[in-house]
């Protein structure tokens, strides 16, 4: 899976923590940012200079600069940049100034994450709409210029027709009829060039093409030039747009020497000589042109493929010889089972594909079934032999949501697949609406596996040695967490997000929390002194009793308060500073310790340290992975670790996979280094020196 972009973000804050916690809080929400805090007019002008920024959170109530001097400065760049205010309430009268002040696309409240978050990504969406959107318009006017050329260079006389009316006709077609320029026949209507006897038949045709039926493939008629003189000719008709609107395009050509001639030509054009279905390039045409109609609302369609099962037994039955026998069998069956307005086509050696209008959804299952069961109750005579089979049909649903072709024949496959992979003779329809009730139930699934590991121990402990670069006394480790699942460990990435979602991170982060000092009271006789690492998360530093729940479980075990280390990234600190500062220092009341991770990812990381006083900051990986290789990063680490050690923190890096940057952290003065390349996680506490 691809990486989420990196938005570039531009925050109009007065003060460096509001503007920290707002990026915490859409760092929390998995947007990647790449920001910048200005809080003067000077300071957005020196920004724009040099950093064109994706989106742009100002908070009305700065002072020094206004909504309205932002919305000219980012006009003045030509450039889309999606502008949000950001405001601490709500009333008619701030709506109203607010949305008065330029291009100002949308309000984010400060204090509803939910709402900031939900705000932040619809303007992101419909940024990269708009993007696409010009990408796309540019794409289609050197299209439509190279179409235009075509048509011009092309020998045979064209014209595009709406409501009766041409609005295009190349010089051929111009020629034909006798006309000097376009403006001649511009706004003619086609039955003015009809003659007489066909002129009755031919209106009855343009109201049915009005009505939205298919043109017929050929029309054969007289037509008549501008000066009067009539002439035998042949319509082939077939639906187009131009500019923006549904037209038909209409070729005219002369009677051809030999009509059966003309007809084969176009048979042998759209269709696939040993099954008389629609050869592969016709059959996807024709979902293109049902994908176009899904774009436009229309509803009701699907595509199926189908397969024989274990074809290759098949053939060894009835020979070589016999395989164009069974397949011509499949194709008449399958022709048997369509309406009109339905398509079949030959997509492959031995697959189908059926393209179905007008049927609902239950009616597309029951058209599979059907084909299905015909073809398993059918005896085929093929190269001498009689045999049978039995097919596969996977399909998929047509609508707006997944209207584009390459995904609808994903989509099929995929249920074709499955059909097949459950043993064949069977029917999977993909409904894309049914991917939503799919989620919920795995959400669902994945929810009772967490409440059953909470109830009955199914977490499991691992722990990663942390090495002390400066020989400290004692022994480090990192306490990870794990879930039993039925075949595997589960890694927390899996589980811990759902857990998230309904209200499990408070027991989760309990259950780790009492069984981390049940393994550090097991250790009380060791000769060296050990201390554990645990993660807790924002929900939990809410939690008022926790201090004191923590200390009753550490007496009982006799276990010192500063033998655990409680961390806690320091994007989410910024997003719950009083209740973070109020647990930390009651924690640290009792003697134990307090990390933050993920150091060094916000605009000021070290302002954090004037609310929450922590003993240790572990550097954010971004910056230290590969550390050897990225001088940029190294210097930021030596910065960190220089003002660390002036505020009397200690550090650490994690994700060591490589010993070529062990000499950096050794001379930055890094406290700790914890990673694969140095000790494995274990389910003991194995430490390494």
């Amino acid at each position: 899976m691809l990486p989420e972009p990196i938005t570039k973000l531009i925050i109009a804050e007065d003060q460096a923590e509001d503007a920290e916690q707002i990026i915490s809080v859409l760092r929390n929400s998995g947007i990647a940012l790449r920001p910048q805090r200005i809080s003067t007019e000077e300071e957005l002008a020196a920004t724009l200079e040099s950093f064109t920024p994706d989106m742009v959170l100002a908070n009305p109530a700065c002072k020094e600069i206004s909504l309205a001097a932002i919305a000219h400065a980012l006009d003045a760049t030509g450039k889309d940049i999606a502008l949000l205010a950001l405001t601490d309430r709500l009333t008619d009268d701030l709506v109203a100034e607010i949305m008065t002040q330029g291009s100002i696309r949308g309000i984010a409240l400060r204090t509803r994450h939910d709402q900031l978050q939900s705000v932040v990504r619809r303007e992101l969406d419909a940024l990269d709409t708009r993007r696409n959107v010009r990408r796309l318009e540019a794409a289609l006017r050197e299209s439509e210029r190279r179409c235009d050329a075509l048509l011009d260079s092309s020998r045979d006389p064209i014209a595009y027709i709406h409501e009766g009316t041409h609005v295009r006709a190349n010089n051929a077609y111009l020629e034909m009829f006798g006309f000097e320029n376009f403006e001649d026949v511009e706004g003619l209507t086609i039955l003015d060039l009809v003659a007489p006897q066909h002129a009755a038949d031919f209106k009855d045709l343009l109201k049915r093409l009005a009505r939205g039926e298919k043109p017929p493939p050929r029309l054969d008629l007289a037509v008549q030039r501008a000066d009067g003189t009539a002439f035998d000719a042949v319509m082939e008709f077939s639906p187009a747009t131009y500019e923006g609107e549904p037209c038909q395009q209409i070729v005219f050509r002369l009677p051809a020497s030999s009509s059966d001639t003309e007809e084969e030509l176009r048979r042998l054009k759209t269709q696939d000589p040993l099954t008389g279905l629609s050869n592969r390039t016709h059959f996807l045409e024709q979902i293109d042109e049902a994908v176009a109609r899904a774009i436009r609302g229309a509803t009701d369609q699907a595509l199926l493929l189908l397969e024989p099962d274990n074809y290759r037994r098949v053939l060894d039955t009835v020979g070589i010889t016999g395989a164009d026998d069974v397949l011509r069998a499949l194709a008449g069956t399958i022709k048997q089972r369509l309406r009109a307005t339905d398509y079949a086509g030959r997509i492959g050696d031995h697959s189908f594909g059926i393209l179905l209008s007008s049927h609902p959804q239950a009616e597309v299952q029951q058209i599979a079934e059907s084909l299905r069961g015909s073809i398993e109750s059918a005896i085929i005579e093929a190269g001498g032999k009689s045999t049978s089979l039995t097919i596969s049909i996977g399909g998929s649903l047509l609508g707006e949501k997944n209207a584009k072709s390459q995904a609808l024949l994903s989509q099929a496959d995929d249920a074709l697949r499955a059909a097949a992979g459950q043993g064949g003779n069977r029917v999977d329809i993909h409904d894309p609406a049914a991917a939503d009730k799919a989620e919920a139930a795995r959400e669902q699934q994945w929810l009772d596996m967490i409440d059953a590991a909470l109830e009955k121990d199914g977490f499991i402990l691992y722990y990663q040695p942390i090495i002390s670069l400066r020989a400290e006394d004692g022994e480090f480790f990192e306490v990870l967490l794990r879930m039993r699942g039925p075949t595997e460990e589960v890694l927390p990435s899996h589980f811990m997000p759902i857990a998230e979602r309904h209200d499990r991170l408070l027991a989760i982060d309990r259950w780790v929390i009492e069984h981390a000092i049940t393994a550090l009271g097991k250790r009380a006789n060791q000769s060296s002194s050990t201390t554990l690492f645990v993660k807790l998360s924002t929900l939990t530093l809410h939690d008022e009793t926790l201090a004191d729940w923590v200390d009753a479980k550490l007496s009982a075990a006799g276990v010192q308060a500063s033998q655990l280390v409680f961390g806690v990234p320091e994007a989410k600190v910024m997003t719950c500073l009083k209740p973070a500062r109020e647990f930390v220092e009651r924690w640290r009341q009792s003697g134990g310790g307090f990390e933050l991770e993920q150091f060094g990812s916000g605009l000021n990381s070290f302002q954090a340290l004037k609310h929450i006083d922590a003993d240790y900051l572990k550097i954010d990986r971004a910056l230290t992975t590969d550390l050897a290789h990225h001088s940029e990063n190294e210097q930021k680490v030596r910065e960190l670790c220089s003002q660390a050690h002036a505020a009397g923190k200690r550090t650490m890096v994690e994700w060591i996979e490589e010993a070529a940057s062990m000499p950096t952290l050794f001379s930055a003065g890094v406290h700790f280094a914890q990673g694969n390349f140095l000790a494995l996680p274990s389910a003991e506490m194995r430490y390494v020196t």
